[in-house]
């Protein structure tokens, strides 16, 4: 049960960093034009940190468990 928990949190945060990885390809793709996120660079920013609250979390279990 120990090693399933595990790896469902490490796929659990590698699919989030994923999702907001391709988030900020898209901006990076097709920013312009895309109404809901006047301020590109704030919105890359927002999902950076997002990226960098997973990885921290998939680092930390890697590194303890």
């Amino acid at each position: 049960m120990r090693k399933n928990l595990i790896e469902a949190s490490k796929l659990h945060f590698k699919a989030h960093i994923e999702k907001h990885r391709v988030n900020i390809e898209n901006l990076l793709e097709n920013g312009v034009g895309v109404a809901e996120h006047p301020d590109i660079m704030q919105t890359v920013e927002k999902e950076l940190e997002i990226i960098a609250e997973y990885d921290d979390e998939l680092e930390m279990l890697k590194k303890y468990f």
